[in-house]
């Protein structure tokens, strides 16, 4: 799997993203952004992107803090995504700026098609939400036990991606509060939206070795369902079968 670092502009911040792809693959592929947890682009989030690309997709795996700015632990991440989360014009601006990075490079190498889509976890899970709610024209958006809420909610008829959203109901960082209000602002969207919510599963059950007790957890059969069902609702997507 190739794994080509690369610099992008990002308002006034150079960012550092990954472009994944299988380069054994012959034809070109659909292009998939990967939002990363408010960890950002560690290698973890490489490794997730491979995980992601396989032999189905091109990734490219997005930076929202900018070059060098990495996070040590989760009080750095809370201070770096936080003001992000309450700033939707900065959030919105910063995820297409990946997104957009995502097209050029992957044209540039004769790689992508025109299909297009994202995938986002826990903090990228809300960037890739924001995305849609700000109008880009991809087939759809997935976001993983992810942020729900929104600093500014999505105009009527501006959201065109198909969206997807994978749920814990138990997990008490986003709760059904947070389910109920993306809900109704979707339906006042005139979104086309689907949730599917697991038991027992509780915030980033995707993420090994995170887990806080009553807070989050790996919980290997609803992280192996998500992902299964992600890859259908896009290959749906792609095929405008939703």
């Amino acid at each position: 799997m190739k794994v080509e670092k690369i610099k992008y502009p990002m308002g006034s911040l150079t960012a550092e993203g990954a472009l994944v792809y299988d380069e054994t693959v012959a034809g070109k592929r659909p292009a998939v952004l990967v939002a990363p947890n408010w960890l950002g682009m560690t290698d973890a989030a490489v490794e997730r992107g491979k995980l992601v690309a396989g032999n189905r997709y091109v990734v490219f795996v997005a930076d929202m803090y900018g070059q060098g700015t990495r996070p040590k632990d989760f009080g750095e991440a809370a201070a770096l995504a936080n003001p992000l989360r309450e700033n939707a014009v900065e959030q919105r601006k910063r995820i297409r700026a990946a997104y957009d990075t995502m097209i050029a490079e992957g044209n540039k190498r004769n790689l992508i098609d025109d299909r297009r889509a994202a995938i986002g976890f826990c903090f990228g899970g809300g960037n890739v939400l924001e995305l849609a709610r700000d109008g880009v024209d991809f087939a759809a958006a997935v976001s993983i036990h992810g942020d729900l809420k929104t600093a500014q909610a999505a105009k009527k008829g501006a959201v065109k991606a198909n969206l997807l959203v994978t749920h814990g109901a138990p997990d008490p960082v986003v709760p059904k509060a947070d389910r109920d209000g993306f809900e109704a602002e979707m339906d006042a969207a005139g979104a086309k939206w689907q949730m599917l919510t697991f038991s027992g599963a509780l915030h980033a059950y995707t993420d090994q070795g995170f887990d806080m007790p009553g807070v989050s957890a790996w919980h290997e059969p609803t992280c192996r369902q998500s992902y299964d069902i992600t890859h259908r609702f896009i290959a749906d997507a792609f095929a405008g079968r939703l």
